[in-house]
């Protein structure tokens, strides 16, 4: 509390100087406040995502955003995030024609290998031509899928990064409005949690889904070999575990965070009390730069928290597209050679597309325990706000 009340002491006089300007003391200290934001290596995190979506979503740039928060102007309005999010996604599924142009020709040629394979004698040439084609069709579907698995992987990476260049910063203005119990409490468990479970999504889940697919494939590959119980079984594990880690995370978060807001909003009344009553004369006006400095603390914090899930938005959104564009190509495949293929191709494709929506689901679970994480830590400020 001795720094808070430091920064206390000094806020009037930084307001008198501002007050000659066309701005008023608050939004001058505001402005100033956000443009000695370290922001440098946020916007370096945020400049990659910029290139990969230019064209389709307006560039992302920290300090204006956050200054626009403050004001109420996000930029951009939710019809065009949509409608950007909708070129991006035909885009994916125009670049991944040539997938599904492979998938259906070989289906095709499948099927008619297996309609016509009692002209060849005793059928083996027949069998043997399926299984090429059924060989050729399944590292198509290998290959598009570990892509998939690559984008997934460096999506969680992308979203590590940038929780680990702008948690500081935010948890550094709770610190400033006094949520210094809340900082020491949530610095060290995020840093924990982050780390840990984005290593078992990243380094455990990922791998067990693509294995899962693997299995899927070779199940479907021959009618005495039969693999889906396993591959079932893998699947449902993963869907438990991404369960039981956002249940453990979330639960440790919020008692934390109601703790810490607890104690700091009882910490902020004490200062603010003994400030008014124990300093003679001037007791009253450091009072009120109390509610000053946490005022406008606070609103920079929300103005940097909103800013936060916006970003972690766009770096999950156009990844998340890619995905959805693959199970797009497999879901219209498996449709279009249904009237001609065995049931087995179909189901293949079919638990493929499944399979890549359970991959969605896991780097959308990791964006969730992200986004939580940023509520959290604005939800604390504000609560021990509001107990002051």
């Amino acid at each position: 509390m001795l720094i808070l009340f430091a920064v206390l002491v000094i806020l009037p006089s930084e307001c008198a100087a501002a007050g000659g300007k066309t701005a008023g003391p608050v939004e001058q200290f505001i402005d100033e406040q956000v443009n000695n934001l370290d922001l440098g290596d946020i916007q370096g995190v945020l400049d990659s995502l910029n290139r990969e979506v230019e064209g389709y979503m307006p560039s992302i740039n920290a300090v204006g955003l956050i200054k626009g928060l403050i004001k109420g102007d996000v930029g951009i309005t939710p019809a065009q995030v949509l409608a950007g999010m909708g070129r991006y996604l035909f885009a994916q599924v125009l670049a991944n024609l040539n997938l599904l142009a492979k998938l259906v020709v070989l289906s095709i040629v499948y099927a008619i290998l297996l309609n016509i394979q009692d002209s060849f004698g005793d059928g083996s040439v027949s069998a043997l031509a399926r299984i090429a084609c059924m060989l050729m069709l399944t590292a198509v579907a290998v290959q598009s899928f570990w892509a998939a698995i690559q984008v997934g992987s460096s999506t969680i990476d992308n979203m590590v990064k940038f929780m680990q260049v702008f948690l500081p910063a935010l948890l550094a203005l709770l610190a400033v409005m006094g949520g210094i119990t809340s900082m020491a409490l949530l610095q060290p468990a995020l840093a924990v949690s982050i780390g840990f479970f984005s290593t078992v999504f990243k380094d455990i889940l990922l791998p067990v889904i693509f294995f899962s697919a693997i299995l899927a494939i070779v199940n479907n590959m021959s009618e005495k070999f039969h693999l889906s119980r396993l591959s079932s079984l893998l699947k449902q594990g993963c869907v438990a575990a991404i369960g039981l880690v956002l249940t453990v995370f979330i639960g440790i978060m919020t008692i934390q965070g109601v703790t810490a807001a607890t104690i700091d909003g009882v910490s902020i009344r004490t200062a603010k009390f003994a400030v008014d009553s124990f300093i003679p004369v001037v007791g009253g006006f450091l009072s009120d730069a109390v509610e000053t400095i946490v005022g406008c603390s606070l609103l920079i914090k929300n103005a940097v928290g909103a800013f936060g899930l916006i970003s972690l938005f766009s770096i999950i959104a156009f990844p998340a597209l890619k995905v959805i564009s693959l199970v797009l190509i497999y879901k219209v495949c498996a449709a279009i050679i249904e009237p001609v293929a065995g049931g087995q191709l179909v189901r293949c494709l079919n638990e493929m597309a499944g399979s890549l929506l359970l991959l969605f689901a896991t780097v959308a679970s990791v964006a969730l325990m992200f986004f939580i994480s940023v509520t959290i830590i604005v939800g604390a400020g504000n609560a021990a706000l509001m107990m002051r």
